[in-house]
């Protein structure tokens, strides 16, 4: 357990304390270098969306590389959101998991969510609400903790809990390459295409080796980054799969599109017996 001053800090309430962290660069985690790379390769941007922009860092990055287009930052707290001031166009201070994204259908080229989705449960509503707001043949852009990193590899022989998905932490929903994508191609079947894939920070490795393998072996890096391109139009599936596949727990999905090829959904008969 550690302290900052005289404060005691709680179980839980601080990432990064590992001994062996000491030997690592933590802004590697956020991959800087590799949202840069990524947004490079990417043209005539118009509309681009932070969503929990933090202090800005990745808006800082696109602002560099697309002067010209409209940054909006969509965060949840109004700590931050003040802190963006400058480094957007627009500020919107909103909760991803019930708000809806201050954009019309179709308007945003490149959506991005570096370091935000595993702090989430209503993965099904953040989905819908991106897949409504990205134009045909937008981006979108996210970095989440890799549950299957080599490190956790290993802990998880040891009977440890991997170090990003800790019961009492501040991520609820953990990702890696294969599950990420079966959630994708279920929910919206031949709605995005995997553009990009890359790792970053191989922990507890030095920023230069962690790079070098990172780069060799995205799928054992600490943090993967996902940029999938949109290439069909939208019908509210993300929003109506927690009916259709019939999940149990109280996902929100908020007013569920009728205009879905999956509408309505087929009334589950309790009284039906199991077979």
């Amino acid at each position: 357990m550690g302290s900052i001053g005289k404060v005691k800090l709680l179980f839980g309430s601080t990432g990064g304390s590992h001994p062996l962290a000491r030997f690592t660069d933590q802004r590697e985690t956020y991959g800087p270098l590799v949202v840069e790379q990524l947004v490079r390769g990417l043209t005539d941007l118009k509309v681009v969306v932070d969503l929990g922009a933090g202090r800005g860092r990745d808006l800082e990055i696109v602002r560099r590389l697309h002067p010209n287009a409209k940054l909006i930052a969509v965060e949840g707290g109004t700590e931050f959101a003040r802190g963006l001031a400058g480094k957007a166009d627009e500020i919107h201070v909103a909760n991803i998991e019930r708000d809806e994204l201050p954009l019309q259908d179709g308007q945003a080229d490149l959506i991005i969510a570096n370091q935000v989705l595993e702090h989430t449960k209503e993965i099904f509503w953040i989905f819908h609400e991106v897949s409504r707001s990205l134009k045909i043949g937008g981006h979108f852009l996210f970095g989440v903790p890799n549950i299957c990193s080599l490190h956790n590899r290993f802990l998880l022989l040891a009977g440890r809990q991997p170090t990003q998905h800790k019961v009492c932490s501040a991520h609820v929903r953990p990702f890696s390459k294969g599950d990420t994508l079966a959630f994708l191609d279920a929910c919206f079947p031949n709605g995005y295409v995997l553009a990009k894939f890359r790792g970053a920070q191989f922990y507890p490795l030095p920023a230069r080796l962690s790079r070098l393998l990172a780069d060799a072996f995205p799928t054992f890096a600490f943090t993967i980054f996902f940029m999938i391109r949109k290439i069909a139009a939208y019908h509210g599936e993300f929003a109506t799969y927690p009916a259709r596949a019939q999940l149990e727990t109280n996902f929100w999905t908020g007013p569920v599109p009728t205009g879905s090829q999956y509408w309505p959904v087929p009334e589950y008969d309790s009284a039906t017996p199991e077979k």
